[in-house]
């Protein structure tokens, strides 16, 4: 084989138009010879097919393979060769099968070329129009006999349809007989039902007369009872209230009476101190009939010494009105603030000089009202629509008479009024003072 450039080759046959057995010849020839070439001798697309198995070389480079042998002399020279050395009987034109013979006439280049193309392209033809009359055929003997099976099936389908249609009429008479049984039945059914209605209406009409009759009679008896619960609660809520009173009362008038008692054991012990220092017995001018010393009215209170010798008194009760103070000493705190702090300080003169303390605030915008406070401190807020002062001029009022009560605020009209009472007013102003030496 020579190294000479590839050239397109003259050919007496339409490549293009081959016939799909010759196509397939000739893939064959030339995938089996493929391996066996130079390298010179193979077109560039055809070596990778030539790395393909021998297997697969026709089946998957068959349209390269034909293209190499139409456009490569080389090639297609190269694989006649190859055919005369290892396959002869392939170039054999005159062989019987016009595949095999027309391959090898296009191989070699042979004139009958085109005329082998022209056979097997006719019988090819052939063939496929012979499967499809075969196929058609077939078809059409299967239509045939599904057709008579069918005519078979609506044959009996026609037989089973009057049997069924005969039973259905049969069955249709004695459903039809059993219809009208059923009506007459339905009809004396519902002459009954009619009249056991009627029944059933005036029984329930009677039952629903006595229901009312008896549910008023419940109604009026509930009511009899409910006033008289109401009553019996009434009585018992009043005599509850009434023993609760009483009670109260009670209370008040022994602890009124045990103040008084401290106060005048307080006083007797004072008096008894001060005999004991004046001497033995009442001078000459206590002992004049028809004339008594005038008992002083309840002084100011001025500075903190002042108010401690109040302080000092037996059982004596500090009352303090809380903002009036809180506000003269420390009026830039929030009011919860100020209620700590007075509520403190309190505390801390109370535990010093024995008094009973008790703190008023106005209850009017507190939120949340404390639950406690220190020990020796009683802290009040007024009710909802209750002034404060209102609440010290309680406090002052309920004290027995006799018991000093000492009342811290700078209200002209509440200490006014507490000095009528016989309670000691002191200034706010005096109380901070003395807190500060707390």
């Amino acid at each position: 084989m020579t190294g000479e450039p590839d050239a397109p080759v003259e050919s007496t046959v339409d490549w293009g138009a081959l016939p799909e057995p010759l196509r397939a010849r000739l893939a064959e020839l030339s995938a089996d010879a493929l391996g066996d070439l130079a390298k010179v001798d193979v077109p560039q697309p055809l070596r990778a097919v030539a790395r393909f198995a021998p297997t697969k070389r026709a089946r998957l480079g068959g349209p390269s393979l034909l293209g190499g042998l139409r456009t490569s002399s080389n090639f297609r020279m190269a694989v006649v060769e190859w055919l005369r050395r290892n396959r002869p009987s392939a170039l054999e034109v005159t062989a019987p099968d016009p595949v095999a013979a027309g391959a090898a006439a296009i191989l070699l280049g042979e004139e009958v070329a085109a005329h082998f193309v022209e056979l097997v392209a006719r019988r090819a033809t052939e063939a496929a129009l012979r499967g499809e009359r075969d196929t058609a055929v077939q078809r059409a003997e299967r239509l045939e006999l599904e057709l008579a099976r069918l005519r078979a099936e609506r044959a009996e389908s026609t037989g089973l349809t009057d049997k069924v249609r005969e039973e259905a009429e049969v069955e249709l008479e004695r459903l039809r007989k059993r219809l009208r049984e059923q009506g007459v039945r339905l009809r004396e059914a519902k002459d009954r039902a009619e009249t056991a209605q009627a029944e059933a209406e005036r029984a329930r009409a009677e039952a629903e007369a006595e229901v009312r009759r008896i549910t008023a009679e419940r109604d009026r008896e509930r009511e009899r009872a409910e006033h008289e619960r109401a009553k019996a609660q009434r009585a018992v809520a009043d005599a509850e209230v009434a023993r609760q009173s009483a009670k109260e009362a009670r209370q008040a008038d022994e602890v009124r009476l045990a103040l008084l008692v401290d106060t005048l054991d307080g006083a007797v012990n004072g008096l008894r101190r001060e005999l004991a220092l004046g001497g033995a017995g009442p001078r000459p001018a206590d002992l004049v009939r028809g004339a008594s010393a005038a008992q002083g009215a309840v002084g100011r209170v001025e500075d903190p010494a002042a108010l401690d010798r109040l302080l000092a008194l037996p059982a004596v009760h500090l009352i303090v009105d809380g903002y009036n103070v809180t506000k003269t000493g420390y009026p830039e705190l929030s009011l919860s603030d100020q209620r700590d702090r007075l509520v403190h300080q309190l505390a801390v003169l109370a535990a010093r000089t024995g008094a009973e303390v008790t703190l008023v605030f106005d209850g009017a915008g507190v939120v949340a009202v404390p639950t406690s406070a220190p020990r020796g401190v009683r802290v009040l807020f007024s009710d909802p629509g209750v002034l404060a002062d209102d609440v010290i001029r309680a406090l002052v009022t309920a004290e027995p008479e006799g018991r000093p009560v000492v009342v811290v605020t700078s209200d002209r009209a509440v200490a006014d009024s507490v000095r009528r009472r016989g309670a000691h007013p002191v200034p706010s102003a005096v109380l901070l003072a003395r807190l500060g030496r707390v």
